[in-house]
C-alpha cells in the first residue's frame, strides 16, 4: 500500500545491498511510494554510484563484499558527499551503531524493519535535508543571480535567464565544484517523464554561457568536463 505522503515524492534514493532479495524489496517499496531509486550490488560500486549521482538519501547495508558499509560512508563524508545516510545491517549491538555513526551516517536500522519504519525515517532524513538548504546566491564579474528567487541581473540590469537555466545553475552550485553530468541534468531538470536528448543540456549550456560569460566561447565559468557534463568554477 502506497504512503500518501510520499507518493509523489521525487527523491533519488540510492540503495547499496549486495543480497538481493533485499535489494529488490528495498527498490519495490521505495518506487511504490514515489522514489526515485538507484541500486548498487556491492560497496565498491555503491561508492561509484553515489559519488557521480549525487543521490538524495543513501540507503547502505553494512556487511557487502569489496567494501564494507562503514568505509562506503567513511570514503563518502572524506569525499565531502553530506547526503543524508541510513546504515541498515543485522548487527544490533549498541558498538554496531557506534561504529556507523562515527562513520558519518545519520540514521540506523537494523534487520528485521517494517516497511513503515523504514519510509518514516527516510522521510525523516529527507526533511531533515531540505530544512538544512539555504538560498545561494552567485556573484562574480558583476553578475548577481539570487537561485531561491529567480532574480538575475549584470551590472544592476536584468540578465532575463529561464526557469530551466536556473534550475541548472542551481544543479551546478550544489555539486559545489563537481561535475554534473547530463543525464543527471535531464534527471533532475527535465524530470523522468521528459525525454530530451544530452544534446539538449548541451545546448542549454551554450545559451546559458551567452549570457553570463564574458565570452561564451571561452568560459570561465560553467566549465566543461569531458565525457561527464560540466561544473561550476566559482565553486572550486
Amino acid at each position: 500500500m502506497k504512503d500518501i505522503q510520499t507518493s509523489t515524492s521525487k527523491a533519488r534514493i540510492l540503495v547499496v545491498e549486495d543480497e538481493h532479495p533485499m535489494r529488490q524489496a528495498l527498490h519495490d517499496c521505495l518506487t511504490d511510494n514515489g522514489y526515485r531509486v538507484i541500486a548498487a550490488t556491492d560497496g565498491s560500486s555503491g561508492l561509484t554510484l553515489a559519488l557521480k549521482e549525487k543521490p538524495d538519501l543513501v540507503l547502505l547495508d553494512i556487511m557487502m563484499p569489496q567494501l564494507s558499509g562503514i568505509t562506503v560512508c567513511e570514503s563518502l563524508r572524506q569525499a565531502g558527499a553530506s547526503m543524508p545516510i541510513l546504515m541498515l545491517t543485522a548487527k544490533s549491538q549498541i558498538e554496531d551503531r557506534v561504529t556507523g555513526l562515527d562513520a558519518g551516517s545519520d540514521d540506523y536500522l537494523t534487520k528485521p524493519f517494517s516497511t513503515a519504519e523504514l519510509l518514516a525515517r527516510v522521510r525523516a532524513l529527507l526533511r531533515r535535508k531540505k530544512n538544512s538548504e539555504k538560498p545561494t546566491l552567485l556573484e562574480w564579474d558583476n553578475i548577481l543571480i539570487d537561485l531561491a528567487r529567480h532574480q538575475s541581473t549584470r551590472n544592476g540590469r536584468p540578465l532575463e535567464l529561464t526557469t530551466r537555466e536556473y534550475a541548472m545553475l542551481s544543479l551546478l552550485a550544489q555539486a559545489e565544484g563537481a561535475p554534473v553530468s547530463r543525464d543527471e541534468f535531464l534527471d533532475r531538470v527535465w524530470g523522468v517523464t521528459a525525454f530530451p536528448s544530452t544534446r539538449t543540456v548541451d545546448t542549454h549550456i551554450l545559451q546559458l554561457r551567452k549570457k553570463i560569460e564574458r565570452d561564451p566561447a571561452k568560459p570561465q565559468w560553467i566549465l566543461t568536463v569531458h565525457g561527464i557534463g560540466y561544473r561550476l568554477a566559482r565553486w572550486c
